[in-house]
């Protein structure tokens, strides 16, 4: 009989849904009281990082029946066929080859990496010399400024980087632009000077529709301040495979850098999408970027699964949703640098693992990827951290912490460390009623008022978080944090059977994009639902083009 692939078929399931249902109205508080050492045994450190996941609904018995359920996955197997290159981007028969793009040797993928290497010296010159001033535009005035245009992977992961890593960039800026609204590029051309920037077009096909409509309109913002159709090279990059869409937008091989098939968009920032980030921040930063992620790597390769990151945090995601019903997943990171962060891993983890078929194709019957959603601390505390603490909804929580900062206010920034382990202790902790209304009646409040206002200050605490901390943000620590999610991300999808490379619910809104395109512009194109039809009619009466 073969063995179970399906989660709620694994023998640790079982046990955990009773562990589970055990723990539900167990006191947080209560277990760090009754272990001295669970703070210690609940935490974890590897490439920089520290995991501190001891405030959470775990005890030693839900613990092991978590590792049993990694084990009855095979997800060390699975780690390593990963790592190896296997094809397990099944849909697509292609390996997913991210950590490649950061090793330091081919480990038995000498060809693939051969072209890594070379990619990686390409992207050094090219930041070597605009951060010496010799690379010029048409005029001959050296580039200040880089415009990124792409979308999804080939935005996010730049974007991110770029504004994490704001104390070590030199004194070329990076710019991004990503919506088709001519509102995002216009907002950013018109702080520019076309004489002195360089746009690289991140786009595989060269045909993203998003990403050519910016493109052309930067293409003509040039030539409408000058510049010749031959001038073009001086002022335009691409990554990309299409080399002839390329050409033919003025864009000559040369300045062109590869794109792989075996790298999803999602986890391209450590290839050539990355390049605005290498010129901004100087190729020796954007080398420790990488070596932090293969700090991770490497972490995640030699580790079991109880005393490996990215697993561990894989287990608890599962715990949650599949265990506790919990569809949310918050991240929190109390780092203004890292202000973008919850939009890149939402793109990551959503896009990832939003899937409801198996490997095989099979309908699943079991919750997939949480909506992952968060704030830079202290922006949330003022405004949804009201249902973290009081909402009906179970939302776990990881606490992104840097213990220390790259202003000269210290002060300040323990005010931000204390917010932050603030807010886990209070989620932790919460309110009981007595505590409500003995605060009522500090507050001059008493009597039968203190009483009926009781209930309204009153929290149930027991709402899970994770503490993940570094010393400081810095390209090291920036990349391992990125690489962990990126694992943990695959190990989810391992424990849920389904195939965290492909994204082919991106396709259907694509090709109907285009029909409803056609139909804008006059031609006659297909019948739509009565609702759209309607909605092309308004347009065609209002005589609107958006």
């Amino acid at each position: 009989m073969p063995a179970p692939t399906h989660l709620p078929d694994y023998p640790a399931s079982k046990d955990l849904a009773a562990r589970a249902g055990a723990l539900r109205d167990a006191s947080i508080a209560g277990l760090l009281a009754a272990d001295p050492a669970r703070a210690s045994s609940f935490t974890l450190a590897a490439a920089g990082l520290e995991l501190d996941y001891s405030r959470h609904l775990l005890d030693a018995e839900a613990l092991a029946g978590l590792l049993a359920l990694a084990d009855q996955a095979g997800l060390k197997a699975r780690i390593d066929a990963l790592l190896r290159g296997e094809q397990l981007n099944n849909t697509e028969q292609r390996p997913a080859l991210h950590s490649l793009l950061r090793a330091d040797r081919g480990n038995g993928l000498d060809t693939l990496y051969a072209e890594v290497a070379a990619t990686r010296e390409r992207m050094r010159a090219l930041a070597d010399v605009l951060n010496s001033g010799e690379f010029r535009g048409y005029s001959g005035a050296p580039v200040t400024d880089i415009v990124n245009i792409g979308i999804g992977g080939s935005d996010l992961g730049p974007r991110l980087v770029s504004a994490a890593l704001q104390p070590f960039r030199g004194a070329l800026r990076a710019h991004y632009v990503a919506n088709v609204d001519p509102a995002d590029i216009c907002a950013t051309l018109r702080q520019l000077d076309p004489a002195s920037t360089l746009f690289i077009i991140c786009s595989k096909s060269f045909r993203t529709e998003e990403t050519l409509a910016n493109a052309l309109a930067a293409r003509q913002w040039m030539l409408d301040s000058g510049a010749q159709a031959t001038d073009l090279e001086h002022h335009f990059l691409a990554v990309t495979t299409n080399l002839a869409a390329a050409r033919e937008f003025g864009i000559p091989p040369s300045n062109c850098l590869p794109m792989w098939d075996w790298v999803g968009g999602r986890y391209s920032l450590w290839s050539a999408v990355g390049l605005s980030c290498a010129i901004e921040l100087g190729w020796d930063n954007f080398a420790r970027l990488l070596d932090g992620a293969r700090s991770m790597d490497e972490h995640f390769r030699d580790s079991d699964p109880g005393v490996n990151m990215p697993a561990l945090m894989a287990l608890l995601e599962v715990w949650y949703c599949h265990f506790f019903g919990a569809a949310n997943h918050v991240v929190l990171p109390y780092d203004h640098g890292l202000r973008q962060l919850p939009d890149f891993l939402q793109q990551l983890t959503m896009e990832s693992n939003g899937k409801c078929v198996t490997r095989r194709g099979e309908p699943v019957h079991w919750d997939t990827a949480p909506v992952l959603w968060g704030s830079s601390g202290t922006l949330g505390q003022h405004s949804f951290h009201q249902m973290l603490h009081q909402g009906t909804r179970l939302c776990p929580v990881d606490f992104v912490l840097p213990l220390r900062g790259h202003t000269d206010l210290e002060d300040q920034h323990r005010r931000l460390v204390a917010n932050c382990l603030a807010q886990s202790r209070a989620l932790m902790l919460g309110r009981s009623l007595e505590e409500a209304e003995a605060s009522l009646r500090g507050r001059g409040i008493t009597g039968s008022r203190a009483q009926e206002l009781a209930p309204h200050l009153a929290m149930p605490g027991n709402r899970p978080s994770s503490i993940l901390s570094m010393d400081a943000l810095t390209p090291q620590t920036l990349g391992a944090l990125l690489a962990l999610y990126e694992h943990r991300t695959f190990c989810s999808a391992q424990l849920w059977d389904i195939n965290a490379f492909d994204q082919w619910g991106v396709e259907l809104g694509k090709e109907i994009g285009v029909a409803v395109l056609g139909r804008l512009e006059g031609d006659e194109g297909p019948a739509m639902d009565p609702a759209t039809e309607r909605m092309l009619d308004r347009i065609a009466r209002d005589k609107g083009t958006p």
